[in-house]
């Protein structure tokens, strides 16, 4: 890699966190996880305490318009669970994009959680770093407790960006019983990969990566490498796997990591859609492809659900360039 795209690799991973926090409210610790705070009567943030991490990790939600509505008693509704990027936190959803305002045209519980730079991943190095665990064991459990969700796989998707796309596609592979719909923004599919010589001049990147995965070759490397767990799924295993989206721009420097996963999912047959669109690795993208995430999977867990056990599959390798 030359000079000059390491240079426009480092603009585009800072300048999208570089104000992340200009209207961030403090993190809730210590706060009571009884007590959400409700901004109005759609939006809320719960101050979540993990057993698991040790922390506080709060997540918003968004709950549909007319979820306290008389007439919808009785209703269950699907969940979406929305990732934030490396350097992001759990409120980027709801201060960068018009995510509220797109929202209300769905009957979907969006839940978009706090993942800190954990890469979505159980840590080599650091016993309490349990961040995929917690999103499994401990998150989805507690959002099922406190609303009216479909608590099968038919009303549940997942999906993120930058690194909440890779951590989206992984919890797709190893955990399909849980998901109908996974989907990437822009996705940091190759993390697990990553040497510290591919990331030369990104120690920032790097030191994020070393304490999650370990050192190259190492069993949690291993286990978490997004190209490997598709490559190698079984193919009687195919079938039960969620409907894979992913997009990038194509002047995003992360755009060849999408490829290659596109082409595995391609050569496996694996159920899936692939686009490449103008942009970068920043904002405007990705708010305008969060209308795409929600499009699709309201639709496929719609579809799934009304239809019990017959999973909506769509187009295999259904490819937009």
């Amino acid at each position: 890699m030359n000079k000059y795209a390491r240079a426009f690799l480092l603009l585009v991973f800072l300048l999208p966190f570089a104000y992340a926090h200009t209207t961030v409210p403090p993190f809730a610790a210590g706060l009571s996880q009884a007590k959400a705070r409700q901004t109005n009567a759609r939006f809320l943030t719960i101050p979540f305490q993990s057993k698991l991490v040790g922390k506080t990790l709060p997540f918003n939600v968004l709950l549909p318009v007319d979820y306290d509505k008389p007439a919808a008693r009785n209703k269950r509704y699907p969940v979406l669970y929305l990732l934030h990027g490396l350097f992001g936190h759990y409120d980027n959803w709801l201060t960068r994009t018009k995510l509220s305002d797109y929202a209300a045209n769905y009957s979907v519980i969006i839940v978009m959680p706090e993942g800190n730079d954990g890469w979505y991943t159980d840590s080599a190095s650091v016993p309490n770093d349990k961040y995929e665990t917690y999103v499994i064991q401990e998150l989805m459990p507690d959002v099922q407790s406190r609303y009216r969700t479909i608590e099968t796989r038919e009303g549940r998707a997942i999906a993120g960006l930058s690194m909440g796309g890779y951590g989206a596609l992984k919890f797709g592979v190893k955990h399909p019983e849980s998901f109908i719909f996974v989907g990437s923004m822009s996705g940091a599919l190759g993390a697990a990969a990553w040497t510290e010589n591919d990331l030369r001049g990104f120690e920032f990147i790097w030191k994020t990566l070393l304490p999650i995965f370990g050192p190259e070759n190492s069993p949690t490397r291993k286990a978490n490498e997004i190209n490997k767990l598709y490559g190698e799924v079984p193919p009687s295993r195919v079938a039960a796997l969620p409907y894979v989206y992913l997009d990038c721009g194509t002047q995003d420097p992360l755009l060849s990591s999408s490829r290659s996963l596109a082409a595995i999912l391609f050569e496996r047959k694996i159920p899936h859609e692939y686009r490449e669109l103008p942009g970068t690795h920043a904002w405007p993208y990705w708010d305008a492809q969060v209308q795409k995430i929600l499009r699709i999977a309201a639709r496929k867990m719609k579809k799934s659900h009304a239809v019990g056990v017959r999973y909506d599959r769509g187009l295999v390798g259904a490819c937009n360039i």
